[in-house]
C-alpha cells in the first residue's frame, strides 16, 4: 500500500508570505516546514525526504533556482514548485526545463496552491513507493531471510511482522529469553517504509529522559528499539509517553520477556504506555512450541559457523536431529546457535550445554583449530603442524591431550 506523503518544505524570505502559505497548507491537513533562505532550507532536503519543496524564486543570497539545482543533485525525483512574483513568469517557465515540477504566481489562491502541491505529493509518494519495492526485490523479503522456519507458527510470525511493518504503529515484541526480540525488531524496520533511515538499538535500563529524546532525534524517519522496556525508570516512561504523542518521530519497537499487563497492573509499569504498545504485538513462540523449526535453524546456524571459521560443513545425521528435537531448549534460538557452533567445531553431537569456564572454552577452541588444520591438510600431521606454526612434537602432544587422531582425517 502506497504511503500518504504530506510534508511540504516551504521556502520564502518574506515572513508574512511564509506564514500565510504555511497556514494554507495546514488547513489542508498538510505538514509544512518553514524556511526563510536557501541555507535554512537545504539541510531539510535529502533523497528520503517524504514530501515536496515549494520555493520563492527571488531571495537574498542564493535564490530559488540555486535551491532547485541543489535539490536536483540530491534527488532528481524530488518535486520542486517555484513561486514567482510579477514579471517572473518567463523565468519560471525556464525553470521547468531545469527540472522544476511546476510554478505558481504570487499571490496565489489557496485552492491553486493546494491543487499543485497535492499533485506533486502524489508524484513523490509514487516515487518513494517504487524505490521501496525495488529495494524489497533487491534485498529479498527480510521476514523470509531473517525469520527462518517452516512451522505454521513461523509462517504466522512472518505474516505478523509484515502486517505490522506496513502500518505506522509502534510495536511490542514479546517472547522468552533467547527468542530473538532484537532480530524481530530489525525485520519490522527493514520491511517498513523507513527502512533506509536509521535503526537504533538501546537497552531500556540505561535510558534517561534526555537520552530518549536524543535517540528519537537520531533515528529520524527510522526506528528505535528499546530492549526489555519493562526496565525503563518511571521518569523515562513518562518522557517516552510524551515523545510518542508527537507525530513527526521514528517508530518505537519495544522488546520484553516480561508480562507487561501484569507489570502495569502491579503499578511497576505505566498503564498508558502499556495500552499504547499492546495495539500491535508480535509474540515469538519458543522452540519447544515449534519443534519442526529446530532442524532448519540448526542447519542454518551450522552453515554460518562453518563459513565464519573456514571449516567444512559436517554431516548432520538423523540421530543428531532426533537429539536436537528431543530437547526443550529453554534458551531458545540463542542456545541452539551456541550448540550449532560447538557442533561445527566437532565439540559435541548437538546437545545444549551449560556455560563453560574460560579454561574449558579455550581447550575447546584449541581442539577445533587442531581438527580444522588436519582437515585442511587431509590428515597430514606434518603439514597441519606447519600450518599452525607448531613444532611437530608439540602438535602431537596437543592431539593426544585432546583425543584427536590424525589418521581419521586422511582422505
Amino acid at each position: 500500500m502506497m504511503a500518504h506523503i504530506e510534508r511540504v518544505l516551504l521556502v520564502d524570505d518574506d515572513a508574512s508570505v511564509r506564514e500565510a502559505l504555511g497556514q494554507t497548507l495546514e488547513l489542508a491537513d498538510l505538514v509544512p516546514t518553514l524556511a526563510g533562505s536557501y541555507i535554512e532550507a537545504k539541510d531539510h532536503i535529502s533523497r528520503e525526504f517524504p514530501g515536496v519543496v515549494v520555493s520563492d524564486i527571488r531571495m537574498p543570497g542564493k535564490d530559488g533556482f540555486a535551491l532547485l539545482d541543489f535539490a536536483q543533485k540530491v534527488d532528481p525525483e524530488l518535486p520542486v514548485i517555484l513561486l514567482t512574483g510579477e514579471g517572473d513568469v518567463p523565468m519560471a517557465v525556464r525553470g521547468i526545463s531545469s527540472g522544476a515540477f511546476d510554478f505558481l504566481e504570487k499571490p496565489c489562491a489557496p485552492k491553486d496552491l493546494i491543487a499543485v502541491v497535492e499533485k506533486a505529493l502524489k508524484t513523490r509518494a509514487l516515487v518513494l513507493e517504487n524505490r521501496r519495492l525495488k529495494r524489497q526485490v533487491e534485498q529479498g523479503d527480510a521476514a523470509a531471510r531473517l525469520l527462518r522456519g517452516t512451522s505454521e507458527m513461523s509462517v504466522k510470525m512472518r505474516d505478523a511482522a509484515r502486517t505490522v511493518a506496513r502500518s505506522a504503529s509502534d510495536v511490542l515484541v514479546t517472547g522468552e529469553p533467547g527468542v530473538g526480540t532484537a532480530k524481530m525488531a530489525e525485520v519490522v524496520h527493514l520491511l517498513s517504509a523507513g527502512s533506509m533511515a536509521p535503526f537504533l538499538k538501546f537497552s531500556a535500563s540505561a535510558m534517561t529522559p534526555d537520552t530518549l529524546v536524543q535517540a528519537f532525534a537520531q533515528a529520524e524517519g527510522g526506528s528505535v528499539f528499546l530492549d526489555e522496556i519493562v526496565q525503563l525508570t518511571s521518569p523515562a516512561q513518562f518522557a517516552l509517553l510524551e515523545l510518542l504523542e508527537t507525530h513527526d518521530r521514528p517508530r518505537l519497537i519495544a522488546g520484553t520477556y516480561a508480562d507487561l499487563s501484569a507489570e502495569a497492573g502491579a503499578g511497576r509499569f505505566s498503564p498508558d504506555l502499556f495500552y499504547r504498545l499492546e495495539a500491535a504485538v508480535i509474540r515469538i513462540p519458543p522452540l519447544r512450541e515449534r519443534r519442526e523449526d529446530i532442524p532448519v535453524l540448526f542447519r542454518h546456524y551450522v552453515n554460518i559457523a562453518c563459513e565464519q571459521s573456514d571449516l567444512p560443513v559436517p554431516e548432520i545425521t538423523p540421530d543428531v536431529i532426533s537429539r536436537l528435537m528431543a530437547q526443550d531448549w529453554p534458551g531458545n534460538a540463542r542456545s541452539l546457535m551456541n550448540a550449532a557452533m560447538r557442533f561445527a567445531m566437532g565439540l559435541t553431537e548437538g546437545e545444549a550445554q551449560e556455560e563453560l569456564g574460560l579454561a574449558e572454552q579455550l581447550a575447546q577452541v584449541e581442539r577445533s583449530l587442531l581438527i580444522a588444520s588436519l582437515q585442511r591438510h587431509k590428515g597430514n600431521a606434518t603439514e597441519a603442524a606447519k600450518g599452525l606454526k607448531l613444532p611437530r612434537k608439540t602438535f602431537y602432544d596437543k592431539l593426544t591431550r585432546h583425543g584427536v587422531r590424525a589418521e581419521e582425517y586422511r582422505a
